[in-house]
This record gives C-alpha cells, sequence and structure tokens, in this order.
C-alpha cells in the first residue's frame, strides 16, 4: 500500500512551525546586532546571565542550563576568561569541579547587556497583550520540554487512524 507522501507545507501547524522558527532567528539576529556594542554575542549573554544569577554554578550546570554540549563551554569560557569578564576556581570540595564566577567588568557588561535584552523584549513585545504573551511562553515552553525529552512520538489519535 503506498501512503501518500507528506508535504511540510500541507501539515496544518506547519505555519506555526515557520513562525516559530522564524522568530527565533529573527530575535537572535536583532539581539546579536543589539550586543554588538558590547563585543559580546547572545551565548556569551546567555552565559553571563546565569552566571549573574546563579553566582559559582558549575560549568556542567551551566551546560546543561543552557542546553549545550562541554564542547560548547570548553570553547566560550576561556575566551570570556580571557576577556576579564569570568573567572573559573575550583570547588573547595570537589576539585574536579569548576565554579564560575562574573569578574567586576563581567557585572558591568552583564548588567549593560541585560538593559539591551531587556529594551528588545519591551519593544518587541510591549503591544502583545501579556496574557497572549504568557500563553505563548506556556506553549513554546512544552514544545521545549517535548523536544528534550524525546516526547515527540506521534499522538495517540493519530496512530489510531493510520492502524
Amino acid at each position: 500500500m503506498n501512503k501518500k507522501q507528506s508535504l511540510p507545507w500541507d501539515h496544518p501547524r506547519f505555519r506555526s512551525w515557520i513562525a516559530v522558527a522564524r522568530a527565533c532567528q529573527m530575535m537572535q539576529s536583532v539581539l546579536a546586532r543589539e550586543l554588538a556594542a558590547l563585543d559580546i554575542k547572545p551565548p556569551h549573554l546567555d552565559i553571563l546571565i546565569n552566571l549573574y544569577r546563579f553566582e559559582g554554578i558549575s560549568q556542567q550546570e551551566l551546560a546543561r542550563k543552557l542546553l549545550v554540549g562541554r564542547s560548547n563551554m570548553s570553547m566560550a569560557l576561556p575566551q570570556m576568561e580571557k576577556r576579564g569578564l569570568i573567572e573559573r576556581r575550583g570547588d573547595e570540595k570537589d576539585k574536579r569541579v569548576w565554579r564560575l564566577y562574573l569578574t567586576k567588568a563581567g557585572r558591568i557588561v552583564t548588567e549593560q547587556a541585560m538593559e539591551v535584552q531587556t529594551s528588545l523584549i519591551e519593544r518587541t513585545l510591549a503591544n502583545e497583550p501579556l496574557d497572549q504573551c504568557m500563553a505563548m511562553a506556556d506553549t513554546m515552553e512544552r514544545l521545549v520540554h517535548r523536544l528534550q525529552t524525546g516526547l515527540l512520538e506521534e499522538p495517540a489519535a493519530e496512530k489510531a487512524i493510520e492502524e
């Protein structure tokens, strides 16, 4: 039995899929352009903000929060350390663990970058009703959870129809 070829643009949720991807891509692009004056990129901002919020976080915990591998961390952190934005210190209890801290210069850059990001959020979403923003956030968080946990199996109703 030949199954009809499924084309992405024929899927009823394709428009949502593309809209999410395009919005994410555009947000990253605009954020990168606006952070350029501070000589940091969005991935650096993610690191800096997490160190601002969770001072002394381990490299492994940070990688897990940012959904990146250790190799990404091992490339970014030395660059940021060399620039004097962060410092790594050994954990007092477990010598295998490195803890991360902002330097004074790193704290200043982080605060400036957070102002840039907050301004961008406000300019981008100011005309959207707060309840719709929160609903969108809920939807995106569920999507992230599904992608993270491998819950991408076909919904049970669609499986039953095909059988």
